[in-house]
């Protein structure tokens, strides 16, 4: 009975031991409200004028992220791509989005709070809005930003720079 209870004991020990290992791996368990969420300026990637949070994740690293983006009134990213899919929710403001090689006004879908863009890798894609939006990105990491035009690139306009 008794070296039953020791290797009960010895075994419960060793499971609960994988348990914290396995634990301490996984990501950290994220919870917050708007209030909470700290702005910042975007990466050289994106056009001057708009803020950036991350959410969830590290959009440099290798994996799932999550970030917002604060878009002023009129802001535009011209045509550009990905490299791996890119979900986009427009969480307040109305934007604007559309598909192509370059920014087209009458391919152009307007999107109220709640829609859904996904942008598969390596499809060429655009986004305004008229009024300004905040738009959540989910992707995987690394996070990249091809211009379809490479002079679209603010990261090559001197007058861009941040």
């Amino acid at each position: 009975m008794k070296r039953a209870l020791l290797i009960a004991v010895a075994s419960g020990l060793s499971i609960a031991a994988i348990c914290r290992s396995a634990a301490a791996d996984e990501p950290a368990h994220v919870m917050f409200n708007p209030a909470d969420i700290k702005w910042g300026d975007t990466p050289p990637a994106f056009p001057h004028g708009a803020k950036m949070a991350v959410l969830y994740g590290d959009p440099a690293r290798q994996g799932m992220f999550v970030v917002r983006v604060k878009m002023p009134p009129g802001y535009i990213v011209p045509a550009h791509w990905h490299s791996s899919d890119e979900v986009v929710t427009v969480v307040s403001g109305s934007g604007a989005f559309g598909l192509g090689d370059k920014f087209d006004p009458k391919l152009l879908h307007s999107l109220s709070p709640g829609s859904l863009v996904v942008a598969p890798a390596r499809h060429n894609h655009f986004a305004t809005t008229k009024t300004g939006a905040v738009i959540q990105i989910s992707a995987t990491g690394p996070f990249d930003m091809t211009y379809v035009n490479p002079a679209d690139d603010p990261r090559n306009k001197s007058s861009d720079k941040k």
